[in-house]
C-alpha cells in the first residue's frame, strides 16, 4: 500500500520507525544514482555507528543528551516509604525512596551515500540523511556532526543534506529562508560559502536535486520522491502505521493538521 502523503510521510518520523526508514532510504538513493553515474563513478553506502544517551535528567526533563530516540527504553520507578537501613560505623542510613535505572549509551547506526572517483578514491559528493541526533540541541552526536559538516565545507567534496524530519535543531545557515517543515540543503565546492536551499512543504511533492560530480562532467538528477515511497513499500510500513491517532510531535500547524485531516478522510484504503 503507498502513503496517501504526496511527499514524505510525518507518521514516519516515529522513534520505533525512522532508524528503519533512515537506512532504507540510503540504500534506495544509491541504488537510483548508480546507473547515471557512469564508469568514472561509483556510489558507495556508508555508516557510522554512534552512541546516544538515553535517559532522564533530574528533574524528569526528556532533554540534553538525554533524550529518547530511536528504542523505546524503560524507566522503573519504585516509590518507597523512607525507612532506616542496618546501622554503619553507628549511623543510620536510610533508604533510597526512589530507585531508577541509570542512564544508558543505545548503538545508533547512521547510514549516508557517499560518490567516489573510481581509481583515484576521490570523493566527489556526499549524500547525509539527518537523524534526530543529527539534530538534538546540546547532544554530542550533534556536536560532532557539526564538525563533521564543517570539515566538509573545507574539502573538495560537495554536500547534500536531506532533512526529512520536522523535529529537532537544523544546521545554521547564513540566512533566514522561507519556513518549511524538511528541507533539502547542497553546498557545492565550487560555489561555497552559497548553499541551494530547497524548502518542502508537507503538502508537496519531494524535489529532484542535483547530484553534483567532477568538472566537467555534469550533475545527476536525484528524484526523492520515487526513492521514498519505494522505502515505503517495500517496507511495509502501512502495516504499522495508525493515521487515526496525531503524527510524532512537534505538532502541526493549525493550517497543516486541517490540510492532513482531509487528506486522510479522503485517503485511497487500497
Amino acid at each position: 500500500m503507498r502513503s496517501p502523503f504526496p511527499g514524505t510521510d510525518p507518521y514516519l518520523e516515529a522513534p520505533f520507525l525512522w532508524p528503519d526508514f533512515h537506512l532504507g532510504l540510503a540504500a534506495e538513493l544509491r541504488s537510483q544514482l548508480t546507473p547515471q553515474l557512469g564508469p568514472r563513478y561509483r556510489a558507495e553506502l556508508a555508516s557510522t555507528t554512534v552512541f546516544d544517551v538515553v535517559g532522564i535528567s533530574a528533574n524528569g526533563e526528556e532533554g540534553g543528551n538525554g533524550r529518547r530516540r530511536f528504542q523505546p527504553d524503560v524507566l522503573i520507578r519504585a516509590e518507597r516509604t523512607a525507612t532506616r537501613a542496618r546501622p554503619v560505623a553507628g549511623v543510620a542510613l536510610t533508604t533510597a525512596p526512589v530507585i531508577v535505572l541509570a542512564p544508558e549509551e543505545v548503538p545508533v547506526k547512521l547510514a549516508r551515500v557517499e560518490v567516489y572517483e573510481v581509481g583515484t578514491r576521490r570523493l566527489v559528493t556526499v549524500i547525509e540523511i539527518l537523524s534526530p541526533v543529527n539534530k538534538a540541541p546540546g547532544a554530542r552526536v550533534h556536536d560532532e556532526y557539526m564538525q563533521k559538516r564543517r570539515v566538509l565545507f573545507r574539502s573538495r567534496a560537495h554536500l547534500l543534506e536531506v532533512d526529512l524530519l520536522r523535529a529537532g535543531l537544523r544546521p545554521l545557515l547564513a540566512i533566514p529562508v522561507p519556513p518549511a517543515p524538511y528541507y533539502v540543503t547542497l553546498s557545492r565546492e565550487q560555489r561555497r560559502p552559497q548553499m541551494e536551499v530547497w524548502p518542502i512543504q508537507l503538502a508537496h511533492r519531494l524535489p529532484v536535486v542535483p547530484v553534483p560530480l567532477l568538472e566537467p562532467d555534469p550533475a545527476v538528477a536525484l528524484d526523492l520522491q520515487p526513492a521514498v515511497a519505494s522505502v515505503y513499500e517495500r517496507g511495509g510500513f502501512d502495516r504499522v502505521l495508525d493515521y487515526s491517532t496525531s503524527p510524532p510531535p512537534p505538532p502541526l500547524s493549525p493550517e497543516e493538521a486541517e490540510w492532513m485531516a482531509e487528506l486522510l478522510t479522503h485517503a485511497d484504503p487500497e
